[in-house]
């Protein structure tokens, strides 16, 4: 018995360690934005001397973080809108109905995994440019949707395929068609895979920069890695205002993943109690 205690408080320790550590770099950023570039580099580790919010106020004013965040925002909405939709009609299909190929269309969305999106730039961008897209949000809109199907098809595929049929055959006895049982009983049941695609969906679309970056050339149209970018030149960078921006960034995703990590832990456990 003190040896399974004994156990138990160095697994806490250990996980407690580790949780501080990962913490630690999220920690770092937050102070360290309320830091000057003198204060940075005489006490990058330190706590900063005032706490104001000029850096802040000067970041989101100097790069025009209000428009880039607003067309990050509208750029993730709708990507994530049109991923979402796409995935659970198909994966739906692939899970719950029967047909031919079914196997090979599958297999093609898990072969899509493994494109390397940095790869297709060059290509895209001369799709792109064909199709008079560049420059516009649906440059961004469309590749992150298509990159993002695969990994989202098959995380909501594979979630869908353990629920019991049971549940549908007695919903069609009720006299409850296709499109009632996928709207009112699978997309329910299937929230927390929905909930997992959705925080790494976004992560992703709030993240790019290498597809901004090619894609978008109009400042009116630039999202917020971009607008980061602008604090760093080739000769200096005002790690300040760079921090407070890559905060004000951040917090976004930080709210994103509060709100659906009661879900995505739901899902992950409920593997583990299925007979």
């Amino acid at each position: 018995m003190a040896i399974k205690k004994w156990r138990q408080g160095l697994l806490w320790v250990l996980l407690t360690a580790y949780a501080l550590l990962s913490l630690y770099p999220l920690f770092w950023l937050f102070i360290s934005a309320f830091k000057t570039n003198a204060e940075f580099y005489s006490r990058p580790f330190g706590l900063p001397s005032s706490w104001g919010f000029d850096n802040f106020v000067l970041a989101w004013k100097s790069s025009k973080m209000g428009v880039a965040f607003t067309n990050s925002v509208l750029v993730s909405m709708v990507s994530l809108a049109l991923t979402l939709f796409i995935t659970s009609l198909a994966a739906y299909a692939l899970a719950r109905l029967r047909f031919r190929f079914k196997g090979w269309i599958l297999t093609f969305f898990v072969v899509g995994m493994l494109i390397p999106i940095h790869s297709t730039l060059v290509p895209l961008f001369i799709m792109m440019k064909q199709l008079s897209l560049l420059n516009s949000y649906w440059a961004l809109i469309l590749p992150y949707t298509a990159f993002a199907l695969p990994t989202a098809i098959f995380v909501l595929t594979a979630y869908l395929a353990t629920i019991p049929k049971e549940i549908e055959e007695a919903a069609f006895i009720d006299g409850t068609g296709l499109w009632g049982v996928f709207w009112r009983i699978m997309l329910p049941i299937s929230l927390p895979a929905l909930s997992t695609v959705t925080i790494l969906s976004f992560l992703h679309f709030w993240n790019d920069f290498s597809f901004a970056l090619v894609f978008i050339s109009k400042s009116s149209l630039k999202t917020l890695p971009l607008s980061i970018a602008n604090f760093a030149d080739g000769y200096q960078t005002d790690f300040g205002l760079t921090l407070a921006a890559m905060t004000l960034a951040v917090l976004p995703t930080i709210v994103v993943y509060m709100l659906f990590q009661e879900h995505v832990m739901k899902g992950m456990t409920a593997g583990a109690v299925k007979g």
